[in-house]
């Protein structure tokens, strides 16, 4: 029998445009970023085995905020939506704000324990995505790279391509990032990301937390 997934019971907390607006600095939590429409609200769904936690819209650049998902059986553990980038639309006044409001999360957050980046497996390693990586590495977080919709390429081609993103993460983040396929469709990789996830939110030591 599989082992019941942590996540299941995520349910949204509050959704901050600013950063007066963010919970207390306490705890653990673990950011999702990703260009837009590469996959990142249904990751988080997938994740979660919840069809419309994280809102999956076909209008790119929707998530306007920070976005946040409390666990409620680990007291202090959240998972964060960050908008998604890359969007030539969004008007330069608030490209600008989401810049240094992003800047300024990774550089204090210091309950900011790991960052998901998602990329569609048919587009990696764009500028945005190198980007937020060099983001983590700053701050000398893990990263993990989901490299989602596996299942629009054959088996081979997408095995090509982990390794070739695999390679290239090696050379330019050496021993910072780890990779994966998955799909939010047929739920490939999910096991592995809750695994990864878990380690990094402390979910073995969440009964220790003081309940908030």
């Amino acid at each position: 029998m599989a082992a019941p997934n942590p996540f299941a019971r995520a349910r949204y907390l509050l959704a901050a445009h600013t950063a007066r607006q963010l919970p207390a600095d306490g705890g653990f939590e673990v950011a999702f970023a990703g260009r837009s429409n590469a996959g990142k609200s249904s990751a988080l769904n997938a994740l979660c085995q919840q069809n419309a936690l994280a809102r999956v819209s076909k209008t790119p650049g929707r998530t306007q905020q920070l976005v946040y998902f409390e666990l409620p059986q680990a007291a202090g553990r959240y998972l964060v939506d960050l908008p998604g980038y890359g969007y030539a639309k969004v008007p330069q006044d608030l490209q600008a704000h989401w810049q240094a409001f992003i800047e300024d999360y990774f550089r204090r957050r210091q309950a900011l324990r790991g960052l998901v980046v998602v990329m569609d497996v048919r587009h990696p390693l764009k500028d945005y995505d190198r980007q937020m990586l060099d983001y983590a590495q700053q701050r000398g977080l893990p990263a993990h790279v989901l490299l989602t919709k596996a299942d629009k390429l054959g088996r081979g081609a997408a095995g090509n391509t982990l390794q070739a993103v695999r390679a290239t993460l090696s050379r330019e983040f050496p021993g910072a990032v780890s990779v994966q396929l998955f799909s939010a469709e047929t739920r490939q990789g999910v096991e592995t990301l809750a695994e990864i996830l878990s380690g990094w939110l402390a979910l073995a030591d969440a009964a220790d937390m003081p309940k908030p």
